[in-house]
């Protein structure tokens, strides 16, 4: 009764943002988002990440909220249930770093001040970064490795020189989000266009975020802006 009490105290009021929050390093993400301007490869492989972590966090907790109502503190409860909520959320997580890393990638190669290539290696070294940075436990399941494998093809392959539509760059968080929740099939397939859609408005601030923040000049204009982390590192589990 003490952990139930417990998670009901973080769910009060419904979720504010200190709650979600609260609720993020619960359930094991850290970091706090930060409205700084991105001139660094660090800083933008921050950002990456605790943008991916709270899109992460407000849609599959928000959409396992909608359907559990009142009895949403209880799925922390059943060690079933945590369990594939836990291997939901690195799922989603890794969808979301895949897309935005996608996004950043192209928004700076629309300065046309990096070749393909260089954006290639920029954005495939944020990822592995973004990985051995936050040290994915075993929880993530046995699949999250090749999970991972298909990110990188996804960064290798991408045609950076060409026009891509928004919507299309975010095309892998909803597809996550919808597959991985730990919700009956018969219910999501009723709530399939919401739960898409849901994600999909989430990013829109993100985008906004994004444009504002990234100093392209800065990030670009320095050797650095390269990180040397070894291109298909393994990513540590604990």
């Amino acid at each position: 009764m003490k952990a139930l009490k417990s998670v009901k105290s973080m769910l009060s009021p419904l979720l504010s943002s200190d709650s979600w929050r609260t609720l993020g390093r619960y359930m094991g993400f850290g970091g706090q988002k930060s409205n700084r301007l991105i001139s660094t490869p660090e800083a933008l492989a921050q950002f990456i990440n605790s943008r991916a972590s709270h899109v992460t966090q407000t849609s599959l907790y928000g959409y396992l909220k909608t359907r559990a109502g009142t009895r949403f503190p209880e799925l922390f409860e059943n060690p079933d249930i945590l369990t594939s909520i836990n291997i939901a959320k690195w799922h989603i997580w890794l969808a979301c770093v895949s897309d935005l890393c996608i996004f950043t990638g192209l928004l700076i190669q629309q300065s046309a001040r990096v070749q393909p290539s260089e954006i290639e290696l920029l954005m495939s070294s944020m990822l592995e970064r973004i990985l051995q940075e936050t040290e994915i436990p075993q929880e993530a399941g046995s699949d999250f490795e090749s999970a991972s494998e298909k990110v990188r093809q996804r960064i290798s392959t991408c045609e950076w020189a060409s026009d891509h539509e928004e919507d299309a760059i975010f095309s892998q968080s909803p597809e996550a989000l919808y597959y991985w929740s730990p919700i009956a099939d018969d219910l999501k397939q009723r709530d399939e266009e919401i739960v898409r859609n849901s994600i999909r408005f989430r990013w829109i601030e993100v985008r906004r975020s994004a444009r504002s923040l990234i100093d392209i000049n800065s990030l670009t204009s320095t050797s650095s802006a390269v990180p040397t982390v070894e291109a298909n590192a393994g990513v540590e589990s604990r």
